[in-house]
């Protein structure tokens, strides 16, 4: 896991191919924002040398924060650093823990897509449909025929979504008391967040990359997106602070894009963005804590991250709404 504090950018011109193009490549560093500067300027050499060989190399760095960062470090800023452990603010204004060690898994309950834009979809699909069937030549009977056809469909898969949606989080419970039924050495901690669950493990340091971890996100149906950022930037995460637009705040984290580092110019914006938020946010929770499974025996390492994360976000506090 690498979150750096400075980032710079360096540029260079290469001959590629009997034609110049333009390269350009980040560096970054925790000790200054020289040191970063010195590694973009390695960096884009690098680049250079290899698209001067014949190799197709990309012409820049995309400024990505986490979330579809591949290959690059997590892109945000800084806000505290406690050990191995990183809180960061994200591309919409929420504050993140990123941990390498401490394995943290995001479950999801099925939700249902607003009734508005539900039926807006079905009139579309049928419009649609009917200008199909005309192009076609189908004729009005049958025409008649396949919408009804297709809304006495939509009734019974709406029956049965909407049986699966009561049954979700019954299941995502029965998947995670059956991995702890055959892992009675696992310690797990659950929370609930406002979209599923959150679970920690607190029997072992695990690394984003290792079988048992892999083996876990499986079993108790983490969120895809999140297993794939874990392995890509070799670290576990949590938000800490509540969705900017949960709590009536509307628009993301200014100005857009949030990516961090932001110029000079724009830094008030932002200030005052993140006034608002943090002061608005410190009335929710971003998850609360439920219960513990399992027999191990936890360790007081690990039970030190989950104390800054209880804290953060302010999971033992019952009287705050989930955001």
């Amino acid at each position: 896991m690498i979150v750096p504090s400075y980032w710079a950018e360096a540029r260079t011109t290469a001959r590629a191919k009997g034609r110049d193009i333009t390269l350009r490549r980040f560096g970054w560093s925790d000790t200054s924002a020289a040191d970063a500067q010195a590694q973009a300027e390695l960096r884009v050499a690098d680049a250079a040398q290899r698209a001067a060989s014949g190799e197709t190399v990309p012409r820049r760095d995309l400024k990505l924060p986490y979330n579809g960062a591949q290959g690059l470090p997590i892109r945000e800023e800084v806000l505290a650093r406690h050990g191995e452990a990183v809180i960061t603010r994200n591309a919409y204004g929420a504050r993140c823990l990123n941990v390498p060690n401490l394995l943290i898994a995001d479950v999801d309950f099925g939700t249902k897509l607003p009734a508005a834009l539900r039926v807006g979809l079905q009139l579309l699909l049928v419009c649609v449909s009917v200008a199909v069937l005309l192009a076609l030549g189908v004729g009005v009977v049958g025409i008649i025929g396949a919408i009804g056809s297709y809304l006495l469909g939509s009734v019974l898969t709406h029956g049965l979504a909407k049986r699966r949606s009561h049954t979700s989080e019954k299941g995502a419970q029965q998947r995670i008391k059956d991995f702890m039924a055959s892992h009675t050495d696992w310690r797990l901690r659950i929370y609930r967040t406002p979209a599923g669950l959150r679970l920690i493990a607190t029997h072992a340091h695990m690394a984003a990359d290792a079988a048992q971890t892999r083996e876990f996100f499986d079993a108790v149906g983490t969120d895809p997106i999140y297993a794939r950022m874990c392995l890509n930037q070799h670290c576990f995460r949590a938000r800490l602070t509540a969705k900017p637009w949960r709590i009536g705040i509307p628009g993301r984290l200014k100005p857009r894009p949030g990516v961090w580092p932001i110029r000079p110019e724009r830094l008030p914006e932002r200030e005052a963005w993140m006034q608002r938020y943090e002061r608005e946010a410190e009335a929710y929770a971003a998850c609360r804590y439920l219960q513990t499974l399992g027999n191990g025996r936890e360790d007081p390492d690990l039970l030190a991250l989950v104390a800054l994360h209880d804290a953060q976000s302010k999971a033992l506090d019952d009287s705050r709404p989930l955001a």
